[in-house]
């Protein structure tokens, strides 16, 4: 897969990437996409919903009233789950909901997701970003040269550069990444998927570029 190299101003600089398409062009699936989503939805969970048992809430331990020759039901005591302000029967613990899943898999799920974003034709490659100081209103200005201003968009970088993510983090609508941190729910999330012109390069040099 062949994709044009733009610069800042959204223009062709006449270099192109050339995005191998075991990676770009597999046949998606579908099912190891659900779950690694699911998966990374999992890990976001704290867990710590907590409800108290009988052995837990306030009140006195004593029997209410005997046990036999009252004529009503037999009681323990006040803690009892059947009363107002009683503990709770098999409420929930603290506990992860995350699982594990196979590293192919998650692999498979990367390069699921990568595909899809190649048949949107939703890759945008641009050469490197380098910023002086932070500059929120140059980088908008980058996006809507480039056709993404309000789309949801993640920046892929090959390394991390503390001005251009001081220059992008109070815009709302766009994400940033490290490739080598780069997971399978942020691409499906993004609706543009935006290249620095080293980390596309980082597909081609390697053939585990998606691990890398």
């Amino acid at each position: 897969m062949q994709v044009e190299v733009l610069n800042t101003k959204g223009q062709k600089t006449g270099r192109s990437v050339e995005l191998p398409d075991d990676i770009f062009g597999a046949e998606p699936n579908d099912h190891v996409l659900y779950l690694a989503v699911k998966q990374y939805l999992a890990a976001q969970r704290q867990g710590t919903h907590k409800v108290k048992t009988r052995a837990e809430v306030h009140g006195a331990s004593r029997k209410l009233h005997r046990q036999k020759g009252t004529g009503g039901s037999r009681k323990g005591n006040i803690r009892n789950p059947l009363y107002k302000g009683g503990g709770t029967i098999f409420g929930p613990k603290p506990h992860g909901y995350g699982f594990k899943l196979n590293k192919k898999v998650k692999d498979l799920a990367k390069i699921s997701a990568l595909s899809y974003k190649a048949k949107d034709n939703a890759i945008v490659v641009v050469e490197e970003m380098n910023f002086d100081a932070p500059k929120t209103k140059q980088f908008a200005e980058t996006l809507k040269s480039l056709n993404v201003a309000g789309k949801k968009t993640l920046l892929v970088l090959a390394e991390y550069n503390d001005n251009l993510y001081l220059s992008l983090r109070n815009i709302s609508s766009v994400g940033s990444t490290l490739l080598t941190d780069i997971n399978t729910y942020d691409i499906v999330n993004a609706d543009v998927l935006v290249l620095t012109e080293n980390a596309a390069k980082v597909f081609t040099e390697t053939e585990t570029g998606v691990e890398a």
